[in-house]
């Protein structure tokens, strides 16, 4: 039921299929998140013309409402959200970080103070797995501690060391055959710890493996390196997750050190937010100098923002506060990064990945690219 095979490579970049029980998945791959089951603003035959092939939903907020026994009577994820293609559930482990002020970390798992209502809640790996095995996901991953950034080198340590004692328990307490369970490795932008954890964790021999504990507010300069020294550990005939990344520019240098899959909530909420990416950048539609422009948002583009309407109508939309301008701008944006992988994997395939990271970091750096984006181009072996 769930497999991966790499079909192209170039350099240390990569494409393949990701097979699951609801279908198989292209990688490169970008996954728009759906927190609470729902790609906000975002109806699923939307997500599915704009090429979206897995969707990520949230174990901590779906576990508060409606609750994971509700959607399992109502056919798990693939039938309470009508997405029937694969799904994937983070554990909570970035609650455990993001929600920093509203809980207490224990050996047993980490206790919660309910941001709905103020009631407590324990999560532990065993409950996170079953919360997961109830939402019915393709993929779902191992419970972690995500560490923020910056953090002492004494308390990376510790995580590390948790985590991996919390992946023992995730596997252990793991029972439906047809999901598979992703590792996730820490440590940090430490190379000793992180070279650590990873091989740890892979030792576990899972379906697959996620890099954890980046685009946490660690510079660029740091980041790269990292993700270099996890892909070479990794096993190759496994697929490789780098959470929490969607930034066009961090997509391309992570498919060069050979990552395949990504999630993030950038492209979505940088739609509500009136802003489009263009290989350029992003265009800010809230701001006037767009209110008369006729053309498209890309005319490259074949969403249905840019099929149908103008800058001057989105402006419009966005400056008004209408809700059809995020949706549209949310749609634009996730059909532009799934388009970017898209053209990641043409590129793989004909071995022409380098001319393509080139060519894309001449329009979106007009000119020279920085340090960090070369070093991920020269690490991955494209320069």
């Amino acid at each position: 039921m769930f497999g991966f095979r790499v079909l192209a490579t170039d350099g240390k970049a990569r494409s393949g299929i990701l097979a699951t029980p609801h279908g198989p998945v292209a990688t490169p791959v970008f996954m728009p998140v759906g927190t609470q089951g729902t790609v906000k603003g975002l109806d699923v035959r939307e997500l599915a013309e704009v090429g979206s092939q897995l969707l990520l939903a949230n174990t901590y907020h779906l576990l508060l409402r409606p609750g994971p026994e509700r959607v399992a009577r109502l056919g798990g994820l693939h039938g309470f959200a009508a997405w029937k293609r694969p799904w994937l559930t983070d554990s909570g482990g970035y609650q455990v970080m993001s929600l920093g002020h509203r809980r207490e970390i224990t050996e047993e798992g980490v206790r919660f103070r309910n941001h709905l209502n103020g009631d407590p809640l324990l999560l532990t790996p065993e409950r996170s797995i079953r919360v997961q095995e109830q939402l019915g996901a393709d993929i779902v991953m191992a419970f972690d501690e995500c560490p923020p950034y910056p953090s002492s080198r004494a308390y990376l340590e510790t995580s590390l060391e948790r985590t991996l004692r919390w992946l023992e328990r995730s596997v252990r307490a793991q029972t439906r055959p047809d999901q598979a369970l992703f590792g996730i490795a820490q440590g940090g932008t430490e190379p000793d710890l992180r070279r650590r954890s990873t091989l740890e964790t892979i030792r576990f021999d899972l379906p697959g493996y996620a890099i954890g504990g980046l685009a946490v507010g660690e510079p660029k300069e740091r980041t790269i390196p990292t993700v270099d020294l996890s892909t070479d550990l990794l096993p190759e005939g496994r697929p490789r997750y780098l959470m929490g990344v969607g930034h066009p520019e961090d997509l391309v240098a992570a498919v060069a050190l050979g990552v395949d899959m990504f999630d993030c909530v950038y492209p979505t909420r940088t739609g509500r937010f009136g802003y489009a990416l263009v290989p350029e950048g992003r265009l800010n539609l809230g701001s006037a100098r767009y209110r008369d422009d006729p053309r498209p948002v890309d005319e490259t583009c074949d969403c249905l923002a840019c099929r149908t309407h103008s800058r001057a109508y989105l402006s419009h939309l966005v400056r008004s506060g209408e809700m059809l301008g995020p949706i549209l701008l949310s749609l634009h944006n996730l059909r532009y990064l799934h388009r970017l992988t898209e053209a990641m994997r043409a590129a793989i395939e004909a071995g022409r990945f380098a001319a393509f990271a080139l060519e894309f970091a001449e329009r979106r750096f007009q000119g020279r690219p920085p340090d960090w984006f070369a070093e991920a181009l020269r690490r991955g072996g494209h320069l």
